[in-house]
């Protein structure tokens, strides 16, 4: 792992944070975006060599929706960076890590992502995400 790629803020409602991290940060977001397959809209901001990501359920089911449920708005994951994903997922295996959902999927932002299950890493979810242009 390179470096924090991003983190990840679970939202209720994605334009009201927006205006909120607008505020906070001086800036527009760059990129909204929905992640069907996760039943999930991204909004991103970038402050400095730094990402937010804003994340707002479209689905009830959804991991997001589920996470919004169960412990409200607020930090879901923390990224970072990987320059081959298929590589740290089985480096971090063999360290006795849980992937999910143990293969790369397609995520936002142009990214190839997996999962570290929070019950491995403290109650922290882990993203690895490598830039589909790196694969």
């Amino acid at each position: 792992m390179n470096k924090i790629e991003h983190i990840g803020i679970a939202v209720k409602d994605l334009e009201a944070s927006n205006d909120l991290f607008k505020n906070l940060f001086g800036v527009e977001h760059y990129k909204i975006e929905e992640v069907a397959s996760e039943g999930v809209r991204t909004s991103f901001f970038k402050s400095g060599p730094n990402k937010i990501e804003l994340l707002e359920a479209t689905n009830p089911n959804s991991a997001i929706a589920k996470f919004l449920e169960k412990k409200g708005e607020g930090i879901h994951h923390v990224a970072f960076a990987t320059e081959d994903l298929e590589k740290e997922m089985k480096r971090l295996e063999g360290e006795g890590f849980v992937i999910l959902p143990g293969f790369p999927k397609e995520g936002a932002d142009n990214k190839r992502v997996a999962f570290l299950h929070p019950k491995g890493t403290n109650g922290v979810l882990v993203e690895l995400c490598q830039d589909i242009t790196d694969s």
